[in-house]
């Protein structure tokens, strides 16, 4: 019965160590991925930033601006690009939605980002766009991937619609998570005016009749949880200035838009428990659970080995047959 038993609990140990790096280099990158019907948003605040005033042509100071962030996942077109793609796609629709301090309507980006729902790479499918128009991303967006490494990424800059390198800065503590932090800087560089502008009749193509140019540089900060590869915290010096043409009335410049754009402070403690809770999931599959099924299949083996060793024991000595009496000679 010992030799049965120390068998089971062998062919257990050999099952569950087998089944360790199985569930952290099989199942995990099958099973970790964006959920396509995702929804979020986020909020960004940017005080005593200066604004430009369409009607003068002048810039001025306001007490606030805010910046609303959604994305929205399209699952229909996610499902659809997948049986052509032949793999899990995410198609997420963004906006980026400016309001001054009078909750009046500023400015508006919309965007179609589609990425690989488990490493976030682009997936290059018709509707890819920024405002409107069709754009071929490179490098990552919104997001990094999960277990993310302490290295430089490619990040794409959707107002300026390129892709420059986003730096690891460096590992802290932030609100009791330990994150990455990561920098990107774009230089000066002439971008398209938003398609939708806050003034009747004023349009991107009659700006572009006068000669005016939109330039822009920003230098952003990301800190993000590595586990997860979602950001807890995003941060923007932004700057746009208008160049010039015959709209600025003879001057060489007017700044559209500056201010140092911060995530909002109810947004950064939802994004820290939504991030705290995706993590445990994360960890379950690359961590907690191959870890644990290891040390139980040495556990076990330990275990069978044991009783191997004990039925091989010399026990007690067993009763020696009692013998026939022999006949009598005559």
């Amino acid at each position: 019965m010992r030799r049965k038993a120390s068998l089971i609990l062998l062919a257990f140990a050999v099952f569950c160590t087998a089944l360790s790096p199985l569930m952290r280099w099989y199942a995990f990158p099958r099973l970790a991925k964006i959920p396509p019907s995702q929804y979020q948003t986020m909020v960004l605040e940017a005080k005593n930033a200066t604004l430009i005033d369409y009607g003068t042509m002048q810039a001025k100071t306001v007490p606030r601006l805010t910046v609303v962030q959604t994305l929205k996942g399209d699952v229909e077109a996610s499902e659809k690009i997948e049986r052509s793609a032949g793999r899990d796609v995410v198609v997420w629709d963004g906006l980026s939605y400016i309001v001054g301090p009078d909750g009046k309507f500023v400015s508006q980006i919309p965007e179609r980002y589609i990425f690989d729902a488990h490493s976030q790479e682009p997936v290059h499918a018709t509707g890819e766009s920024v405002d409107g128009d069709p754009v071929t991303r490179q490098g990552i967006e919104f997001k990094w991937p999960f277990l993310t490494e302490k290295r430089d990424y490619e990040y794409f800059d959707a107002r300026a619609r390129i892709t420059r390198p986003i730096h690891y800065k460096g590992t802290e503590k932030f609100r009791g998570v330990k994150i990455y932090r990561f920098e990107q800087t774009i230089p000066w560089t002439k971008v398209p005016f938003p398609k939708k502008l806050p003034v009747q009749g004023i349009t991107a193509e009659s700006i572009a009749k006068t000669g005016t140019q939109m330039w822009y540089t920003t230098v952003r900060t990301f800190l993000v949880d590595p586990t997860t590869g979602a950001p807890v915290y995003g941060e923007e010096k932004h700057k746009e200035e208008m160049r010039g043409g015959t709209l600025l009335g003879g001057k060489e410049k007017v700044t559209a838009f500056a201010g140092d754009v911060k995530m909002r402070e109810d947004y950064i403690k939802s994004t820290v428990d939504l991030v705290n809770s995706q993590r445990t999931l994360v960890l379950l599959l690359t961590a907690y659970l191959p870890w644990g099924f290891l040390f139980l299949g040495m556990l076990l083996l330990a275990l069978s080995l044991w009783l191997e060793a004990r039925g091989r024991r010399p026990g007690e000595p067993e009763a020696t047959a009692a013998r026939e009496p022999e006949p009598l000679s005559a």
